[in-house]
């Protein structure tokens, strides 16, 4: 089973599976805010759902939060694009940038 932690001092969500990290979306923080930058998973566990996993953890953690999303990363910006549950955390006045303006 894959578990997702916030590794602030690492400025990054990673994601684990039997305790050894196999992907992580890294982050930048400003008070409110959290931009996501980019994602990775391990060559050898593409493919099975964790780069989404990993991305809604990472965007229900910032809604739990109350802090909004920039997603930078492309990775991100797609995820949020197919599941429009999410879009409400990136800004109104932001959408268009990150081509969500429909949202």
């Amino acid at each position: 089973m894959a578990t997702v932690t916030d590794v602030p001092d690492r400025s990054r969500f990673e994601i684990e599976i039997d305790g050894a990290v196999v992907g992580f979306a890294q982050y930048r923080r400003r008070p409110g805010l959290i931009a996501f930058v980019h994602t990775e998973i391990e060559p050898g566990h593409e493919g099975e759902g964790l780069g989404s996993a990993l991305v809604s953890a990472a965007l229900d953690a910032a809604r739990a939060e109350g802090v909004a999303v920039l997603p930078f990363c492309p990775f991100v910006r797609s995820f949020i694009d197919e599941h429009r549950e999410y879009a409400g955390l990136v800004p109104t006045d932001r959408r268009a940038e990150f081509g969500l303006a429909d949202a």
